[in-house]
This record gives structure tokens, sequence and C-alpha cells, in this order.
């Protein structure tokens, strides 16, 4: 049986925003015709703010934070009560103070579920401030560097780039690969997501399952759907 995950910021919607209401629509459909999960580094009310009720209820199950919150509607299946060991905590706070990008917003560490977010600009970052660091860390691929030398520091735990400018942290194996578990081994699964690359949040699921779709905007998401039903493999 073919099942579909996707990915939340970035893959259905637009950074950090909500859903195009026309695509909303699509995706509702495609929803009730098939067999639909969502994975996602946001926390609960964050999906909820980005979908909206309907999505939530249409989809078969919401993994939040990396498959470590999982919800079935309104019902939380599980949650993981991981902590960011304090000492990981202020070797990110001393990056955080040695970093040349100029622009500090406030909440840069997010715990989540089983994870931490951790952003150099902040979280309280609006769309312009958003910007100006994914412009930024293009150029000196901060993040990527945080993210590996935090690797090899704290062997157990992992950081992987995620959404536009944070980087996820949870416990090996504690990513979205874990939510494979759940599902059937005959099953045919198709994951969409942006951040497919390796050291992407993405990655570790997508190079488990059968096939998966790296996407560049939602409105690519859109297009790889209606591909899927003229060809019958979705309905």
């Amino acid at each position: 049986m073919n099942k579909f995950i996707f990915d939340v910021d970035g893959t259905l919607t637009p950074s950090r925003q909500g859903m195009n209401g026309r695509f909303q629509d699509y995706f509702l459909d495609f929803c009730y015709g098939n067999h639909v999960y969502l994975v996602t580094g946001s926390d609960r009310a964050k999906t909820l703010e980005q979908v909206g009720p309907d999505v939530l209820e249409a989809v078969q199950r919401c993994y939040n934070c990396n498959g470590n919150d999982v919800w079935e509607q309104d019902i939380n299946v599980s949650t993981n009560d991981w902590i960011l060991p304090e000492t990981a905590q202020e070797w990110l706070s001393e990056q955080l103070s040695a970093s040349a990008f100029p622009l500090r917003t406030g909440l840069h560490f997010e715990h989540r579920p089983g994870m931490c977010n951790f952003s150099i600009v902040g979280r309280n970052a609006d769309k312009i401030e958003r910007a100006k660091y994914v412009t930024w860390d293009t150029e000196y691929n901060e993040r990527d560097l945080i993210a590996h030398n935090f690797n090899l520091i704290f062997t157990e735990l992992d950081a992987k780039v995620g959404g536009e400018t944070g980087l996820d942290i949870s416990p090996k194996g504690m990513d979205k690969s874990q939510i494979k578990k759940d599902f059937d081994p005959e099953d045919v699964l198709w994951f969409f997501g942006d951040s497919m690359d390796e050291g992407g949040n993405d990655y570790p699921l997508a190079k488990i399952v059968h096939h998966h779709r790296a996407i560049s905007h939602w409105g690519n998401t859109l297009e790889y759907l209606q591909w899927f039903q003229e060809q019958g493999i979705a309905n």
C-alpha cells in the first residue's frame, strides 16, 4: 500500500507561515483519498497554526518534534521527555556569543519534546530578519559548521540543520527516521521534504524509505501530487 509522508515547513507551507488556501483545499482532498502522515520538527501548536485543524483531523498521524511527540487527530499517542544536557546548552551558548552574525532576536533555544531547536538569529525573528540570516548562512555555512563540531564533541547526540535558521538537536536515533517503525514492512513509503541533503533533518528518513522527493517550495509538492494522481500512484 502506498503511504505518503510530508514534512511541513518548506514542504507544505512557506517557512514559518500558513498553507496557501488553494493548496490546502487540494491537500485535504488528497488526504481523504490516501494514507497521509506529517512529520515535522515543529511542535503541535506551530503545526496547527501552519496547516490548520482540518488537515490535522484528515491525516492518519502527525509526528511532531521529529517523531518525539505523536498525535492522532486530538489524541496524544506518545511524548518523549528528553531534555538537552546543560553541558551541550553551554557549548551552544558559546557559539551564539561567538557568531559574527550581528542580529539577535531572542528565543535562541526552543525546548520541545525529545529535542531542542537552536538558532543564532533566534526564533523571534520576522521574515526580513530570517531572510538576512538565510543569506548569511548560505555564504558562510554557519549551521553546518556548528552541527559538525557539535557532533564531534557530543557523540551521543545528533545536531542536524532544520528549517531556514535552526539546528534540531536530539539523542542519536531520535530523529525523523524513528517513525518508520510504525509502518508495515509491506507499505510503500513516499516521503516529501525540503532538507534531504546529508546533515538536513529530513535526510535520516529519506535514506530509509522506498521513495523520497526533495521539495523546493509548496508548489513543487502540489505538482508532484497532481502527477501521482495522473499516474494512478495516488487516488
